[in-house]
């Protein structure tokens, strides 16, 4: 927006005038950001399947529930004598497959409550 309150008629009718050519040209002339190389990653192809992968199978969706745990299994808290010596954080999102496999889970889950109506706070 223009701050106009400096501006005579003349001058409002002239800066209208001219702002549109100016920024056509200007649009023309700004040099666009370098953007980054694309980069090929070689686990999408899996991490599709995975993602695509459809869960329609009472069995198949336990194994899941029952294989991928609800929380990061790798999180502890090393004590000796009752004093926490050191904490090792949860490295599950180190993993590439975290988020396919945490939808994978939820997917298996929703079909086990959803379309089976069984109780799935065993595996919360």
């Amino acid at each position: 927006m223009v701050d106009v309150t400096g501006y005579t008629i003349k001058q409002i009718i002239f800066s209208s005038w001219t702002t549109e050519s100016t920024a056509t040209i200007s649009a023309q002339t700004t040099p666009q950001p370098l953007s980054k190389k694309p980069s090929f990653d070689l686990l999408s192809p899996l991490k599709q399947w995975m993602d695509d992968l459809d869960v329609k199978n009472v069995k198949l969706a336990h194994g899941i529930c029952h294989w991928i745990p609800a929380q990061c299994p790798f999180e502890r808290d090393i004590k000796l004598f009752g004093k926490t010596l050191f904490h090792i954080p949860p490295l599950c999102k180190f993993n590439p497959f975290y988020e396919q496999f945490v939808g994978l889970r939820f997917r298996a889950l929703c079909y086990l409550a959803d379309e089976c109506g069984e109780d799935i706070s065993a595996y919360c």
